[in-house]
């Protein structure tokens, strides 16, 4: 596989970071999804739930591989528009108020409107908050300042903003002249690239895979269940392309792909992840194998919602999970390598 379809999947990741979609308002970045994948010339659809399914195409339908990632991210929901016009917040998946404050966000109302704000500490002036070094974050400690002239609670709800409107932090994604790959929600737009970037390998070259081949994109993974529902007939073996770790106690690195062997939901198929091996060194991929401790997956939420499959995990290795996230054009180029040498392709 040439390196441009990593160049490609970057540059996809890049358009599709720039669709807010945290876990309960994907539906822009959702059709964005199918459509791009539709453009190549694949049949791409709707879940009733929200997500995208694609069939790649394949000759064996009875042992299908279902490649899964997701493109919700973290973000966060108005909880509360409080008596001085600011707004408590409350998180949409693992969002951590640590590394929330002092970014800037958009909120999204019911009635179409889009405001720009701040997440900052409650009295976040270092000047008159004698208790700013030591005040613990949390979602009740940090707050939504609007870039609006509001002072009470009625003047906020006046713009239209209530309980219930979607809070969606800036990305500031970037790409350095070294290779680096920088933005928040790497986790899990970066996989939606690698897949789209896998896809125009396959239309760019007409390749028909030994196997049935399809995709789910999920919109629910930041919350546990985007994987539990949606698995064509046929599928034996599924694989999620998420992130992988990148942290004390683990060997992979940003520009290498990490093959996954446990998680907090335990081990995967031993089968799979030695095919996974196989194929990073069939097609001299950089990987390494880790063991992730807080970690769970969409194949998970499929096994957990029934499926009778084997499971597997891999991605491009990503630092700082869920913070200001940071990967390579290697990670992903590794990540790549080793889908074609998976399936012979």
């Amino acid at each position: 596989m040439e390196r441009m379809y990593a160049d490609f999947s970057w540059d996809r990741v890049v358009e599709l970071m720039a669709i807010d979609s945290p876990t309960g308002y994907t539906a822009t970045a959702a059709n964005w999804v199918r459509d791009t994948f539709a453009g190549m010339g694949f049949h791409a659809e709707l879940t009733t739930k929200g997500g995208v399914l694609v069939d790649l195409g394949g000759k064996n339908a009875d042992d299908g591989l279902l490649l899964a990632a997701h493109c919700d991210t973290l973000g966060a929901m108005v909880a509360e528009v409080k008596g001085n016009g600011r707004l408590r917040i409350t998180p949409l998946g693992g969002m951590n108020a640590n590394n929330a404050e002092a970014e800037n966000v958009r909120v999204r109302t019911r009635n179409g409107k889009v405001l720009e704000g701040t997440c900052q500490l409650c009295d976040a002036s270092i000047h008159v908050n004698g208790d700013y070094s030591t005040t613990k974050r949390t979602f009740d400690t940090v707050e939504i300042v609007l870039d609006e002239n509001v002072t009470s609670a009625e003047e906020t709800r006046a713009l239209g903003v209530e309980v219930g409107d979607i809070v969606c932090f800036e990305t500031r994604t970037r790409r350095t002249e070294s290779g680096y790959l920088k933005s928040r929600f790497l986790d899990d737009k970066l996989s939606v690239g690698i897949l789209m970037g896998f896809a125009k390998y396959l239309s760019d070259n007409h390749i028909v895979p030994e196997r049935r081949v399809w995709l789910h994109i999920t919109v629910y993974e930041e919350v546990g269940h985007g994987g539990a529902a949606s698995v064509p007939a046929g599928v034996t073996e599924a694989i999620s392309v998420d992130m992988g770790c990148v942290g004390n106690g683990l060997q992979c690195t940003e520009r290498q792909v990490s093959i996954c062997a446990k998680d907090s939901g335990g081990p995967y198929s031993y089968e799979v992840v030695g095919k996974l091996i196989e194929a990073a060194k069939a097609t001299g991929a950089d990987y390494a194998v880790d063991v992730y401790p807080h970690y769970g997956s969409d194949v998970e939420a499929t096994l957990s919602g029934g499926a009778d499959l084997r499971h597997g995990l891999i991605g491009a290795g990503v630092y700082a999970s869920h913070g200001y996230e940071r990967s390579h054009i290697d990670g992903v180029y590794n990540t790549l390598l080793v889908l074609t040498g998976y399936l012979k392709v």
